[in-house]
């Protein structure tokens, strides 16, 4: 079947194959892999019937990939597989969370932001919703020194883009005086919530909105009895400190690779499956994305004065 997914910023038309419950992707021209539909949020509990699945339907995928999701867990004998860095929050209760795994700094934060009027509520899917996020998206064609990728899309584009997994899903909205200047979309599977969107307005960083989103993420999670809070990938630089500061912690996770084909077979041998971006070395990459984000910022400017 056809389904609609966001990938990298745009709506694309994809070939998506059903497997136990699953909806699978398969992107790649050479080697071709499949992803689940919510790659990083949607718990794979029998890799060996979803492989069945996608022979079945001929889905021609070489390689599926998929990544655990209990921070627990060890890794699955039997699947080849590779170390993943994820940001990951134990949740011990909230006044452990408060007093324990976070510094005076970001506790200072979440004050400010509440005395600088920042009202946090778990809020509705729907259109009010969506224009207020819509709001968020267009304040600024660039951000962490590349273009935004959802700046400039219609209400529809970003309704259709935001709900998914609208029944394991929780929205958080940030107000001052009635107006959405940050929001968080938060993804449950039965290990972990998952933090699918986060942003605010940088016109009030000084508010401290991002602290105030994520006290009500920890307050949130730990109300449903959810173990632990991931923030995407373990990360360097600001969004870094800033995830240290709120108390994640380094988690590596595996991610796996299962072979469906003898192209698959030989590409993880010889870690093709990994792109040219899993083949450069970390400090070459660390350089290209100064490189870029520098680019982008005089391109950027460049535009605002023309």
């Amino acid at each position: 079947m056809k389904k609609h997914l966001d990938i990298g910023g745009k709506l694309v038309e994809l070939d998506v194959y059903p497997a136990c419950g699953l909806d699978v992707i398969v992107q790649g021209s050479g080697i071709k892999t499949a992803r689940i539909d919510g790659d990083g949020y949607v718990d794979v509990d029998d890799p060996v019937r979803v492989v069945d699945a996608l022979r079945q339907a001929g889905s021609g995928a070489d390689i599926l990939t998929f990544p655990e999701l209990n921070p627990d867990a060890l890794p699955r004998d039997g699947y080849s597989f590779e170390w993943e860095s994820v940001a990951v929050l134990p949740m011990k209760g909230f006044d452990f969370w408060w007093n324990k795994q976070i510094p005076q700094e970001t506790r200072t934060g979440v004050r400010k932001a509440e005395k600088k009027g920042i009202r946090v509520e778990v809020v509705p899917f729907g259109d009010e919703l969506v224009k207020g996020i819509q709001g968020i998206y267009n304040e600024s064609p660039v951000r962490q020194g590349k273009p935004f990728w959802h700046y400039g899309k219609d209400l529809d584009t970003l309704e259709r883009i935001h709900a998914t997994f609208l029944d394991s899903s929780d929205f958080l909205g940030a107000y001052l005086d009635g107006e959405l200047v940050g929001f968080m979309k938060l993804v449950y599977s039965r290990h972990c919530a998952g933090t699918m969107n986060i942003l605010a307005k940088i016109e009030h960083r000084d508010k401290r909105v991002m602290n105030a989103l994520v006290a009500k993420a920890v307050d949130v999670c730990n109300r449903r009895g959810v173990p632990y809070l991931t923030y995407c990938m373990w990360s360097s630089g600001g969004l870094g400190e800033f995830k240290i500061r709120n108390g994640f912690e380094k988690r590596e996770l595996p991610r796996y690779y299962v072979p469906l084909s003898i192209t698959g077979q030989i590409a993880i041998a010889l870690k093709l499956h990994r792109g040219v971006r899993g083949v450069l070395p970390p400090g070459l990459k660390a350089q290209l994305v100064r490189l870029r984000s520098k680019w982008y910022e005089a391109k950027a400017l460049t535009l605002k004065h023309s």
